[in-house]
C-alpha cells in the first residue's frame, strides 16, 4: 500500500480506538450512578437547566432513565464495555495492518448504514449527514483495501 493509505488506516484505526475508550469512559460515569436515585438526578438536572420535563427532548431523556432505573443499567453497562472493546481491538487490528480488523471495520459500518439513513431522514442536519458519509467513506476504504488484498493473493 503507498504512504497516504496507511496515513489513513493508522487515523481510522485511531478514531476506533477512541471511540472505545470514550465508550468505556462514558460507562464509568453511569457506572458511578448505579447506588444514586437517578431518576432524581435526571429531574434536577432538567430543572437546573430550566427545561419543561413535557418537551420531546426531556421527556425521551427521562424515558430512558426510567429504564435505566428499571434495572437495566448493569446491560448497558455490558454493552458499552463489550462496545468499547470490539472498537478498541478494531483499532489495535487496523493498525497492524490485520485482515480480519478491515473485515471487522467494514461490516461494523455496514451495519450501522441503515440507522444512520432513518435517522438522517427525520432528522435532516449537516451533522447526521456528515456521520453518514464519514461512514461510507470508511467502509468504501475497507472493502477497497480488502479487494486490493485479494488481488495481490
Amino acid at each position: 500500500m503507498m504512504k497516504i493509505s496507511s496515513k489513513a488506516i493508522h487515523s481510522i484505526a485511531i478514531f476506533e480506538g477512541v471511540k472505545g475508550v470514550a465508550a468505556i469512559i462514558a460507562s464509568l460515569g453511569l457506572l458511578s450512578l448505579v447506588h444514586h436515585d437517578i431518576q432524581h438526578l435526571a429531574y434536577a438536572l432538567i430543572g437546573h437547566f430550566h427545561l419543561d420535563p413535557q418537551d420531546e427532548l426531556p421527556k425521551s431523556f427521562l424515558t430512558a432513565v426510567e429504564w435505566l432505573a428499571d434495572g437495566h443499567i448493569t446491560t448497558v453497562l455490558m454493552l458499552a464495555w463489550a462496545y468499547g472493546t470490539l472498537r478498541i481491538v478494531e483499532g489495535y487490528g487496523l493498525w497492524r495492518d490485520r485482515v480480519w480488523a478491515e473485515w471487522l471495520a467494514a461490516l461494523s459500518g455496514i451495519i450501522y448504514l441503515p440507522f444512520e439513513i432513518e435517522h438522517l431522514i427525520f432528522h435532516v442536519s449537516g451533522i447526521n449527514f456528515g456521520v453518514l458519509l464519514a461512514n461510507v467513506v470508511v467502509i468504501a476504504y475497507m472493502v477497497l483495501r480488502l479487494w486490493q488484498r485479494r488481488g495481490r493473493e
